[in-house]
């Protein structure tokens, strides 16, 4: 891939996780790529092309980072009340 698509994707994909305020798992399915290429384009190379967006995609990820064990949680409550059923 040239640098220049690389550069316009790894935007493409910031101003999506950002915007919709989605989950490395969601912009990566969104995207057709896996989680590490998502979480290495938001965190080594966005700083490169972006300094502010990258600022607001570290912000996002410790968010989801934080909340990561409560929806972990919850999954497995329904998880395990759908068992009973």
């Amino acid at each position: 891939m040239r640098e220049d698509e690389l550069r316009i994707r790894v935007l493409e994909e910031a101003r999506y996780f950002v915007e919709t305020q989605s989950t490395v798992r969601e912009t990566a399915k969104a995207f057709g790529v896996s989680k590490s290429t998502i979480h290495n384009h938001l965190t080594r190379q966005l700083p490169t092309y972006n300094p502010s967006l990258a600022g607001k995609a570290q912000a996002l990820l410790k968010e989801n980072m934080n909340e990561r064990a409560f929806r972990g949680g919850i999954a497995t409550k329904i998880k395990n009340l759908m068992k009973k059923q």
